[in-house]
């Protein structure tokens, strides 16, 4: 890939590796008693291989521990390095929302880490050089108005180590402009779920170089280096065979095997739809688990439904936009601004518990028909005063970036009014944990769309306890085996499926994305 030129040194040499199993001891702490202690820990193998070069892929579903992998792996490369205090690091996602995610997961992990191990390094030094998570447009100077960066080849980034995260949905144009921006020596960590719908844009970048992430393929020099890092066996299934051809990522990609969070039916029913299986799938909504069912409902009877469970959620899941309703009525008095702070809080808040997710942008089955759906049922109810396009309590997604206003696309938000109250609305969004939210006037705002149903694309990055999955009574190309794994992976809490059509359901399942990117060719043909 290109690379700012100029720079004739010599690659750092590798640590020792006592050195790093060392750290990664520390860092990790002991493994549990009844573990096997020659087992593969992945998360400290990812480390360890990231150690080797200026790439590391860092692959896994939902709850396998990447932004926890990748904190610790941050301060084993501070512990390391001979001058931490000049460590350039930047963070960087597709979108601001999985850029603020990105960023508070880290600091939540570093800050465990400094209350477990204090003394052991310096916490604040560490802290002190990571700066605010950027979307990649901002990170890399987009201007408006033009295609044109403000960084590349010749005019590089300021970094030493960049790690990106949601790396799935970066296109193949903007990945090939974040590799040109990158200096010579910089070292890249790309993050994320390869199974994940890829961009909406051209390529499916992620996907491509973690194509064969499954069957690991680690050469006797990684073996024997993960072996002296980590004190771990590559089991042989996942050993390179010298008469095969070796993938040409192998030795960078790391795949995350172990799902703490999705030990339930939502893990259960997403591996068994990444693997195309509907037998499976289904035997996991005859189980009749609380955590995922699935709507039986003909095709006149599911969009009424749908409008029920959007507002009250399901009987053993009862989490539905009714609890952002009722934060939306304890409105405070105007004029105390901790009380309309602390108001503004619980209202995102309870937003965000819950999404209804659409594989379709338009018609009834899509957004813009359930968003008009649940807005007129809200307004004949009175739940909402809406007159005009503005209302109080109106959630918001953010379509197009505006470096000006401090807005980026996939921001989300919920109109309100300022702490004086008035007729003026402006738009609130949270930022990190113990962080006030900050705020647009709504009038300043013109690339937005209601967000009480999303598209699953619009939706990676994101998390909420709820998530109902809502198909199209007729097959349509954009049903996909990956758009509904993203779609159940999205579910903290619970997963409900609305889809009218059994035959529908299933044949997406058998359905993958096909994406004519022409990276897997070149990567195969070891050009550069």
């Amino acid at each position: 890939h290109p690379r700012a030129s100029g720079d004739p040194r010599p690659q750092d040499p590798l640590p020792d590796p006592p050195t790093v199993r060392h750290w990664l001891d520390q860092l990790f702490g002991p493994p549990a008693p009844t573990a096997d202690p020659t087992a593969p820990d992945w998360q400290r193998i990812a480390c360890a291989m990231a150690l080797r070069g200026q790439l590391a892929l860092i692959t896994g579903g939902p709850g396998t521990g990447k932004t926890y992998t990748v904190a610790r792996l941050l301060a084993l490369l501070f512990a390391l390095h001979p001058a931490p205090e000049t460590l350039r690091i930047a963070l960087a996602a597709p979108t601001g929302k999985a850029a603020a995610r990105l960023k508070q997961s880290i600091d939540q992990a570093l800050g465990q880490l400094g209350a477990a191990l204090p003394g052991v390094l310096d916490w604040a030094l560490l802290a002190n050089r990571l700066k605010e998570a950027l979307t990649l447009h901002r990170l890399l100077g987009a201007r408006p108005d033009t295609r044109a960066l403000r960084h590349d080849a010749r005019h590089p980034l300021d970094v030493d180590l960049l790690v990106v995260d949601e790396a799935s949905m970066v296109h193949l144009e903007m990945m090939a402009a974040l590799l040109a921006a990158l200096p010579a020596r910089a070292r890249l960590v790309l993050l994320g779920d390869k199974d994940q719908l890829a961009s909406v844009e051209a390529g499916a970048v992620l996907g491509d170089l973690c194509g064969q992430a499954e069957r690991g393929q680690y050469d006797a020099d990684s073996v024997a280096w993960i072996a002296a890092c980590t004190g771990g066996v590559v089991p042989p299934a996942l050993r390179h065979r010298p008469d095969t051809p070796l993938p040409a990522l192998a030795q960078q990609t790391v795949m995350l095997r172990e799902s703490r969070r999705f030990q339930g039916a939502i893990g259960e029913l997403a591996k068994a739809v990444n693997a195309g299986d509907v037998r499976a799938a289904d035997a996991v909504f005859r189980r009749r688990d609380p955590a995922v069912q699935r709507l039986a409902l003909t095709e006149a009877q599911a969009l009424p439904a749908v409008l029920g469970l959007a507002l009250q959620g399901r009987a053993d899941a009862p989490i539905g936009y009714a609890l952002y309703l009722k934060e939306l009525q304890q409105r405070p008095a105007p004029g105390d601004a901790a009380a309309h702070q602390a108001w503004v809080i619980r209202v995102v808040r309870a937003f965000e518990r819950v999404r209804l997710l659409c594989a379709l942008r338009e018609g009834d089955w899509g957004v813009t028909g359930l968003n008009a759906r649940i807005e007129a049922h809200l307004r004949s109810r009175g739940a909402i005063a809406r007159h005009g396009e503005w209302y109080a309590g109106r959630p918001v997604m953010i379509t197009r970036n505006d470096a000006a206003l401090g807005v980026y696309n996939g921001d989300v938000g919920v109109a309100l009014p300022g702490v004086e109250g008035g007729a003026s609305l402006r738009v609130w969004l949270l930022e990190g944990e113990g962080q006030p939210p900050r705020s647009v006037m709504a009038s300043r705002l013109a690339a937005i769309e209601t967000a009480f149903a999303m598209t699953v694309h619009k939706s990676q990055g994101s998390e909420f306890e709820h998530v109902a999955l809502v198909l199209p009574p007729h097959l349509n190309p954009v049903l996909t085996r990956e758009l509904v794994y993203t779609g159940i992976t999205r579910a903290k809490a619970a997963f409900t499926l609305v889809a009218p059509d059994p035959a529908v359901w299933a044949q997406a399942l058998q359905r993958r994305t096909r994406r004519a990117s022409g990276l897997p060719g070149l990567l195969l043909s070891g050009r550069r």
